[in-house]
Parts: C-alpha cells; sequence; structure tokens
C-alpha cells in the first residue's frame, strides 16, 4: 500500500471493496478471479451417508510477463484467472480491463492501480507510435525465428551429412 500512495490510496481501496464479500484470507494474496472455498456433502456410496467437505479452488504460482514493468511477475493465481488472463491477452490487459468491482480484493485492486498509472506515464504516445512499435516488435520475432529455422536447418543438414560419411566409412571397412 504504501508504495502507491500511502493513506488516500488504502482509503479509496477501501470505499473500492464491496463490504458484503467475505473474502478467504489466502484469497488475498494471490489473483482469484471470483474463485473461492465451497462447501457441500460428500455421499457415500453404499448408504447414501453425508458429510460435510470444501473444495478449494485450484491455485497455482505462477510467473506472469507484464510488458508495461519489462519484468516477470510472480503470483499466486487460480486456474480459473489464468483462462481470464489469457483471454484478455495478458497480465497487462487483464488488470486494465477488468473493472473495479469484479477486483475482490485488496491485492487486485493494488496491482491494478499500479497497472494503470503505469500505463498512464507510457500513454503519452500517439497511436501512431503504438502501432509503430508493435509493428516493429512482430516484425522482430518474425525475423528471430526465420532465423531460428535457418540455423535448425544448417544443423540437420550437417547431421544428415554426418550420418551420410558414418555410411560410407563403414561401408568402406566391410569391403575391406
Amino acid at each position: 500500500m504504501a508504495e502507491i500512495g500511502g493513506r488516500k490510496a488504502a482509503e479509496s481501496l477501501k470505499k473500492a471493496l464491496p463490504d458484503n464479500k467475505v473474502i478467504m484470507g489466502r484469497a488475498k494474496r494471490g489473483i482469484y478471479a471470483g474463485r473461492h472455498i465451497q462447501f457441500g456433502n460428500q455421499i457415500s456410496e453404499d448408504g447414501g451417508n453425508k458429510s460435510r467437505r470444501t473444495w478449494k479452488p485450484n491455485v497455482q504460482e505462477k510467473r506472469l510477463f507484464s510488458y508495461i514493468h519489462g519484468r516477470h511477475i510472480q503470483v499466486k493465481v487460480t486456474t480459473h484467472a489464468l483462462r481470464c488472463i489469457d483471454k484478455a491477452g495478458g497480465i497487462d490487459e487483464y488488470f486494465l480491463n477488468t473493472p473495479y468491482h469484479k477486483m475482490d480484493t485488496e491485492m487486485g485492486l493494488c496491482w491494478k492501480l499500479k497497472f494503470e498509472s503505469l500505463y498512464k506515464q507510457f500513454s503519452g504516445m500517439s497511436p501512431e507510435e503504438v502501432a509503430k512499435i508493435e509493428l516493429a516488435r512482430k516484425e522482430a520475432r518474425r525475423e528471430a525465428r526465420r532465423q531460428q529455422k535457418q540455423v535448425s536447418k544448417v544443423q540437420n543438414s550437417d547431421s544428415v551429412k554426418h550420418e551420410q560419411s558414418n555410411e560410407v566409412n563403414m561401408d568402406s571397412k566391410t569391403t575391406d
């Protein structure tokens, strides 16, 4: 909290969080996308006896790359949240496009505020400049793939030549 503005940020976060939601403790330390512990009955096969049980969300610890930060971010995230992040197009777009009322934890709101503030710093560019940067990035990726294919072709052709020379050597040894 102190990193992004201190007391004002904490107060604005408390106002943004809905009071009627009860959030489990470990969801406050990750991106859970609305998934929480579910409760129900475990029913035995033979007698139909019921006993109470819980289902916990599928939580993974992942490193997600942020283009805005220029680095990987290590965070605990549910598999549902991972699908939401993939659908949004990355962690940056997920935080920028998800509305405040759907961010149900303080950590999610803190990250959202950080991403928005950094995005505002970088968004001083015109749309044409942003498009040029994206085009250059895509072209650089294509060029890297082309170079990688050429290197693999050369390695494959070298290995084929090496195998052929080994076969010729083996043939000459058998005729001797």
